[in-house]
C-alpha cells in the first residue's frame, strides 16, 4: 500500500486536493485503480493534522495513518518539550502507535526499539523513519508478549496505553487502559531505570499516587492553557519527595515546579480585591495547588472556593493571566457594551450574564463576575 500511495501522480492529486472537503471526495471514484479513494483522503487528512500538530512531518514521501492513530498522537509540541526531561543509552516505547512521542523522546539515546502490535501501522512508522534518516529496532509484538520474553533492560521505557475500551468509549482509570498499567508496573521497573507514562489530562493526581509505585516526577502539560497530558515519572525505588512540574506550552506563563504534599501545609492569606487580579492557568487549576499558589506568589486569595487571586504591586512571573481591575457596580454596566465575560464561583454562567446585562462579547476590556469572603462582587478592567 506504501508503495502505490508515493506514486508521482498519487501524490499530485493528494496535494492538488488539500483544500477539498473530504466529505465530498469520499463521494467520488477514486482516478486511480490501484488506491481507493478512501486511502486517498486518508493521506489528505494526514497532511491536514501535520500542518497543525506535527509539522516536521510535511516532508515528501511521509506516509500517514488512519484518523484515530492522528487523534491519539502526541502534538510535536509535547513531545518536544519531553524529549528535554530523558537522556541515556537504551530507550524503548512500547506502546509506538504513529510514533510522534519516540521520534522526539529518543533523541537523546543511542539504542532505540519501537515496540507495536499493529503491523500495518508500524510498517508506515518504519517507512516513515526511513524517509527522516531515523534509526530505530522495529518489533511487531503485543506488549505484554514482549515483557513475557524480553531479557534487555533499558534506561527509559515509554508507555502511551490506549485510553479506549472495547466499544471505544474513552477511559482513564489505570486499571481500564490498555495495557492494564496496574498488572504490569512492577515488570516495567524490573527491567527499566525510568518508567514514562503519559496519561489522560481528566486522571486524578490522587489516585494516581495511592495506585502506582515509586513515583518520583509528574508532569502536567498544557498547550494554550488546554491540559492535553500528564505524564508520571517512576522507578523500582522508593522517593521521599515526589515533584510535580506544570507546564502551559505556546504560553509566556513560567513553569510551576512543587513538591506533592505542600499544599496540605500551605496556608492561603484572603483579601478583597486590590490593584490587580491574577487568575491560575489550567496546569495549576489541575494540579489543586490552590493554596500553594498564594502562599509562593506571595497573593491574598478572595474566597476559599474562588481561585481567583490579587495584590496592590503587580507580581511578575505568575502562571497565569494577570488583569489591572477595579469593582464596579452593576447599575454602571452599559447595555450593549462589549466585553470578555469571565465567571468564577458566580452563580451565572458567561452566557447566561450576557443575555441578563445585554453585553456583546469579545473586545479587549473584562468583567469578571465572582465572589470575595464579603460575597458577589464584579470586577472590570480599567
Amino acid at each position: 500500500m506504501i508503495d502505490k500511495l508515493l506514486d508521482q501522480q498519487i501524490q499530485e492529486y493528494i496535494s492538488a486536493n488539500l483544500n477539498t472537503d473530504l466529505h465530498v471526495l469520499l463521494l467520488k471514484k477514486s482516478p486511480f485503480p490501484e488506491v481507493s479513494m478512501q486511502e486517498i483522503v486518508q493521506q489528505i487528512r494526514g497532511k491536514q493534522v501535520a500542518q497543525k500538530k506535527f509539522p516536521f512531518l510535511l516532508k515528501e514521501g511521509i506516509v500517514f495513518p488512519p484518523q484515530l492513530n492522528l487523534e491519539q498522537s502526541s502534538s510535536e509540541k509535547t513531545a518536544q518539550y519531553k524529549s528535554q526531561l530523558l537522556k541515556g543509552k537504551s530507550f524503548i516505547d512500547l506502546t509506538c502507535g504513529f510514533g510522534i512521542d519516540a521520534y522526539y523522546l529518543s533523541q537523546n539515546f543511542q539504542d532505540i526499539t519501537l515496540v507495536e502490535q499493529n503491523n500495518e501501522l508500524l510498517n508506515i512508522v518504519q517507512h516513515n523513519w526511513n524517509i527522516l534518516e531515523k534509526k530505530a529496532k522495529f518489533i511487531h509484538q503485543k506488549l505484554e508478549d514482549f515483557l513475557t520474553e524480553n531479557k534487555e533492560l533499558f534506561d527509559v521505557i515509554y508507555l502511551d496505553p490506549a485510553r479506549r475500551d472495547h466499544n471505544k468509549n474513552k477511559v482513564f482509570l489505570l486499571e481500564d487502559l490498555s495495557p492494564n498499567i496496574l498488572e504490569i508496573q512492577e515488570k516495567l521497573v524490573s527491567i527499566g531505570d525510568k518508567v514514562v507514562i503519559k496519561l489522560s489530562p481528566l486522571i486524578d493526581i490522587k489516585y494516581l499516587l495511592s495506585v502506582l509505585k515509586g513515583v518520583f516526577r509528574i508532569e502536567i502539560i498544557a498547550v494554550k492553557n488546554d491540559v492535553k497530558e500528564i505524564v508520571v515519572f517512576l522507578s523500582g525505588e522508593n522517593h521521599r519527595e515526589i515533584i510535580c512540574n506544570c507546564t502551559n506550552l505556546e504560553t509566556d506563563d513560567p513553569p510551576f515546579e512543587f513538591i506533592i504534599g505542600e499544599e496540605e501545609e500551605a496556608v492561603a492569606n484572603y483579601g478583597e480585591p486590590e490593584k490587580y487580579i491574577y487568575i491560575p492557568n489550567n496546569t495549576i487549576l489541575k494540579a489543586g495547588i490552590f493554596n500553594l499558589i498564594s502562599q509562593k506568589a506571595g497573593l491574598k486569595k478572595l474566597h476559599p472556593n474562588t481561585h481567583i487571586y490579587t495584590s496592590d504591586l503587580r507580581i511578575e512571573n505568575f502562571p497565569g493571566r494577570i488583569f489591572e481591575m477595579e469593582i464596579t457596580d452593576p447599575k454602571k454596566i452599559k447595555k450593549k457594551s462589549q466585553y470578555n465575560i469571565i465567571s468564577k464561583n458566580y452563580p451565572l454562567k458567561p452566557e447566561e450574564i450576557k443575555k441578563k446585562y445585554n453585553l456583546k462579547d469579545g473586545g479587549d476590556h473584562y468583567l469578571i463576575f465572582t465572589q470575595s469572603k464579603k460575597g458577589k462582587i464584579i470586577l472590570k478592567s480599567v
